[in-house]
């Protein structure tokens, strides 16, 4: 029983990490952003500045096993934001078009890392308290 006991607590903690990524990347775009006609791009390298939400809206947290979660986010210019594009032949005029990277997620997880490590041993000590 205690197996499936530490297995439980352990993908429960899993689970806390991945939407702790999920609620940083959304607090780093959305920190000092002004939305609407106000909007000014975050600085290369930064975090994105929130404009119209796309991005904040699509990014999720979800277990994908009982010891696995992942933060994602579905926007369909999140990889670009996140890593930066090329575009080559941009809007048929044979331009060159350069997104710099904008990383969101990397930086939330490498924030809340820190607090996973404390949360899964931890969540082992329980286990092997209770036993």
């Amino acid at each position: 029983m205690r197996g499936l006991e530490l297995v439980n607590e352990l993908g429960k903690q899993v689970f806390v990490a991945a939407d702790a990524v999920r609620g940083e990347a959304q607090f780093l775009i959305a920190e000092g952003s002004i939305q609407g006609a106000g909007h000014v791009p975050s600085a290369p390298g930064e975090a994105p500045n929130l404009d119209e939400g796309g991005l904040t809206a699509g990014i999720t947290a979800h277990r994908t096993g009982p010891l696995k979660a992942v933060a994602e986010s579905a926007a369909p210019y999140a990889l670009a934001q996140e890593y930066g594009a090329t575009i080559k032949d941009g809007f048929g005029k044979g331009i060159e078009i350069v997104l710099p990277e904008r990383p969101y997620m990397r930086p939330a997880a490498k924030k809340v890392r820190g607090d996973y490590l404390i949360n899964i041993r931890a969540g082992v000590s329980r286990i092997i308290r209770k036993g």
